[in-house]
């Protein structure tokens, strides 16, 4: 059983993991999706209950996990901690601190994740990389282009920071007008209603800016492989998806330096700037539209990393994680 806090109408990516996980697996067990763990059979000819359990995010499926363990404290149990908990809640909420002690395996989704844990934690962690389908990586002029096409993929709440992406655009607004050469569209629902009237409101005043709202997962990859460059300015996150997307279709990807983007995009990678400071972020746009030879460097720095982003890999880590458990 895979225990994910949110369920195919959040569209979120703890439904995208939970649902690819259980692509994953289903050649080798039988899966079962839900939001929560029901609790064991309360009466003949109910169904077994699962041999095992993958519950994705500490603090949100607590309840989950707590009930599982209280079943059988020798039932398999995997916790994955997925952006939120791993970054601020392992900190001081009880419910996530209790789900790690209880957890016979704890998967991060980034090769830095692990250093958020206490010392005595860490022996039981593993790293799994999510994965995509790889996409064919559209040609790219050779020089200097016309307009640069950025893109930020991110439903409208703090953690994403899409504040720092508005106040970036506001530096850029004398080349984003109708003339200018920098482009940026943003897809992502306001889960926030004031960072969706903000965004409304940069649409209204700076004509090379578009808040597209929420968009279907395919239109969306899409728009990722068409783009110069993708922007992600998060201050939280577990190993965004929307990165490996990029990564995966060859569109370079200018992030904040934080640990969730570090650990998908190794410490080397050309397209960092502090997290929360627009200014720099503004000034890499610029650069990604004036520099084609840094261009090149970010698109060969997408191409270096894209096999650790394979579904083969992905499912490798997934299946010894398992395995692990299943060992004598």
């Amino acid at each position: 059983m895979i225990v994910t806090p949110a369920l195919a109408d959040a569209n979120n990516g703890n439904w995208q993991t939970a649902r690819r996980w259980a692509r994953m697996l289903a050649s080798a067990y039988r899966v079962s999706l839900q939001d929560r763990w029901p609790g064991p059979p309360t009466q003949a000819g109910d169904p077994a209950p699962p041999d095992l359990m993958i519950a994705l995010h500490a603090r949100r499926s607590a309840a989950s996990i707590q009930a599982w363990r209280e079943m059988s404290p020798r039932a398999p149990l995997v916790v994955a901690l997925t952006g939120t908990d791993l970054y601020r809640d392992i900190d001081t909420d009880t419910d996530a601190q209790r789900s790690l002690a209880l957890a016979d395996a704890l998967i991060v989704l980034n090769e830095l994740g692990a250093r958020r844990l206490a010392q005595a934690l860490r022996g039981k962690c593993h790293v799994v990389l999510q994965s995509c389908g790889a996409r064919r990586t559209m040609a790219r002029p050779a020089g200097p282009r016309r307009r640069l096409r950025a893109l930020m993929v991110g439903h409208l709440r703090e953690e994403k920071d899409p504040r720092t992406l508005f106040a970036a655009v506001h530096h850029l607004a004398a080349r984003m007008g109708p003339g200018g050469d920098l482009r940026v569209d943003h897809v992502g629902h306001a889960l926030d209603p004031a960072l969706g009237a903000a965004a409304q409101a940069l649409a209204a005043r700076v004509a090379g800016y578009r808040w597209l709202g929420g968009q279907a997962h395919e239109p969306t990859r899409r728009r990722i492989q068409a783009a110069d460059v993708l922007v992600h300015p998060s201050r939280m996150e577990g190993g965004a998806h929307v990165v490996i997307e990029a990564v995966r279709s060859g569109t370079p990807v200018i992030a904040s330096r934080i640990d969730g983007n570090v650990g998908l995009l190794g410490d080397d990678h050309p397209g960092y700037f502090p997290p929360g400071d627009a200014v720099a972020l503004a000034r890499l746009l610029e650069r990604a539209q004036d520099d084609p030879a840094w261009m090149h460097a970010m698109r060969q720095a997408a191409a270096q990393r894209a096999p650790r982003f394979s579904p083969e890999a992905e499912r490798g880590a997934l299946m010894r994680v398992l395995r692990s458990l299943a060992a004598p």
